[in-house]
């Protein structure tokens, strides 16, 4: 009997343990990576010596192979834009380092890998004992915010509620493909796909390619296709995607799966 009692109380405290939603066993990767990358918007990396650059949120973090500066963390700052290109700089410290980070969007090759990446980083970085920054370079991207990742129906248009009847066939709807920065979808008379271009809050649906099928006069297919196309900024909440740009709110989107 007391036999029976140990290993009943064993099993009761176990699955106790396992129910708790704090238990970090609990997070699968993707769930994992998924907190990171709402936190962390670019990443960077460069050889010779190594090193990794994370812009996130709440802090950039710098780690290295460089003596001395092989783990660094600072509070992010806002970035600094050029006026004539799309070039960002960041400028941060705290107590022992100091740090600039330039991000140009301009094509990056990896010097072992060989592999693209769209942004150039430039890093100039320096303990405040030392007098001289010390400079490398590297190439990075900035990380689609994992929620995109979905599919989205059509509930508004314009600051308006829209129905079937406004359309062809269905109501428009878009499947985006975070990690691929691309979407595809049905614009209300014909299939349409397209990528994204993503900076933080910034959003974009560019290169909108569409099927060519006869529509109806009355389908908005066309003011649908041109909201996408003049979004720039987006917010996500209680299962609604809603995208705009500075004159106001464009579309609202339905979470479907």
């Amino acid at each position: 009997m007391k036999k029976y009692l140990i290993i009943y109380i064993t099993l009761l405290l176990y699955s106790c343990k396992s129910t708790n939603p704090k238990d970090p066993d609990l997070n699968t990767p993707s769930e994992i990576a998924s907190e990171e990358n709402i936190k962390t918007y670019f990443k960077a990396t460069g050889n010779e010596p190594f090193w990794e650059l994370k812009i996130g949120r709440e802090k950039i973090v710098f780690t290295s192979l460089i003596q001395g500066k092989e783990n660094l963390s600072f509070s992010s700052v806002k970035p600094v834009r050029a006026m004539d290109a799309n070039i960002k700089t960041y400028k941060a410290g705290n107590a022992e380092s100091s740090i600039k980070i330039s991000v140009q969007q301009i094509e990056c090759q990896n010097s072992m890998s060989g592999a693209i990446s769209p942004y150039k980083v430039s890093i100039e970085i320096r303990n405040n004992t030392e007098k001289n920054y010390q400079k490398t370079e590297g190439c990075g991207k900035y990380i689609t915010d994992y929620r995109l990742h979905d599919i989205w129906v059509l509930e508004e248009l314009n600051e308006r509620k829209v129905f079937v009847a406004d359309f062809q066939k269905e109501l428009p709807r878009i499947e985006i493909h975070a990690e691929e920065n691309r979407f595809i979808g049905f614009g209300g008379c014909n299939s349409i796909s397209g990528s994204l271009f993503f900076e933080n809050d910034l959003l974009r649906f560019n290169n909108i390619t569409s099927t060519l099928m006869a529509c109806d006069e009355n389908n908005k297919e066309d003011k649908f296709v041109k909201a996408l196309q003049n979004t720039t900024t987006y917010s996500i909440k209680n299962n609604r995607l809603t995208l705009s740009n500075p004159s106001g709110k464009l579309l609202v989107f339905k979470k479907v799966d």
